[in-house]
C-alpha cells in the first residue's frame, strides 16, 4: 500500500522549472533513495513534499489524502518528518530538550506525556550520553544525530532525510548508516536524499534519479546504477 504519491508534480521559478511533472509513489515501510546532480531539483521535491513549498500543479497524497496545499505544519502533525542539510537545533537548550520540542510540537500533546517516547529516541539514535549536554557545544556527527533524533520525535509515518551523512568520516558515516537501518528496521518509511552512494545502497530498496527536475529512473539501485544516462549524469561521483 503506498504511504506517499506524487502526481504530475511541477514547481517552477519564473523560466526555471525544478520540478517537472514528478511522479512516483512510496509504498509503507518502503526505503526510498533520490539521486541527482548539485540542482536536480532533490531538495525542493523535499520542500514540496513537506509543504515548505507550494506545487504549481499535480498533486500529492499522503495516507490516502490529499495534501497538495496543506500547510507544512500541518504536514508535520500528521505524520511528515524531516531533517535538513545543515543541522540548526536550538543550541542554548539541551538535547533532551531540543527533543521535548519537537515532540510536543509534533504530538501536539504536554512535554510530560513525550518525555519518555525522548528518552527512547535518545537511545535509539545514540545520543543518550549527551542528553544534558547544550546541543551548541556538539561535533557535526553528534548535530547530525540529533537532527535525526528531533525528526523522529515528531512521531512521523515518513521520514525525510536530506544528505544527512554529508560531510562525515568514513566511519562516522557507518555509524549513522548503522542508526537509519535500525530505524527502518522498525518499519519507518524513509526517503534519503544523499550523494554518498554506498550509504544509500546499505539501507534503500529503491533510487529515484532527478535530473534537472525530472524524474529519469525510478528502480533497483543495481539496475539504476548500470544505467548509461545514469552514469553520464554522475561521472566521478562516489559510488
Amino acid at each position: 500500500m503506498s504511504i506517499l504519491q506524487l502526481n504530475d508534480v511541477s514547481r517552477s521559478f519564473g523560466a526555471l522549472k525544478v520540478a517537472d511533472a514528478v511522479t512516483f509513489s512510496l509504498s509503507e515501510g518502503e526505503a526510498l533513495g533520490i539521486i541527482g546532480p548539485n540542482g536536480a531539483g532533490k531538495s525542493t521535491m523535499f520542500n514540496l513534499i513537506a509543504g515548505n513549498l507550494l506545487a504549481d500543479t499535480g498533486t500529492i497524497r499522503f495516507s490516502g489524502n490529499d495534501i497538495t496545499r496543506t500547510p507544512p505544519m500541518v504536514r508535520c502533525t500528521e505524520g511528515i518528518g524531516r531533517t535538513f542539510q545543515i543541522p540548526q537545533p536550538f543550541e542554548k537548550l539541551t538535547v533532551f530538550e531540543n527533543l521535548l520540542v519537537a515532540a510536543a510540537f509534533g504530538s501536539r500533546k504536554r512535554e510530560a506525556e513525550v518525555s519518555d517516547r525522548c528518552a527512547d529516541i535518545l537511545v535509539e539514535t545514540g545520543l543518550a550520553d549527551r542528553a544534558n549536554q547544550p546541543a551548541g557545544s556538539l561535533g557535526l556527527l553528534q548535530r547530525k544525530r540529533l537532527e535525526l533524533a528531533r525528526a523522529l520525535a515528531t512521531d512521523p509515518k515518513i521520514l525525510l532525510l536530506d544528505e544527512i551523512a554529508g560531510g562525515l568520516t568514513e566511519a562516522e558515516c557507518h555509524a549513522l548508516v548503522e542508526t537509519i537501518r535500525g530505524v527502518h528496521r522498525g518499519g519507518m518509511s524513509i526517503i534519503w536524499i544523499e550523494h554518498v552512494l554506498h550509504a544509500l545502497n546499505a539501507v534503500v530498496e529503491r533510487l529515484l534519479v532527478l535530473n534537472f527536475g525530472k524524474v529519469i529512473g525510478i528502480g533497483e539501485p543495481q539496475a539504476i546504477m548500470a544505467s548509461r544516462e545514469v552514469r553520464e549524469i554522475y561521472l566521478g561521483i562516489e559510488i
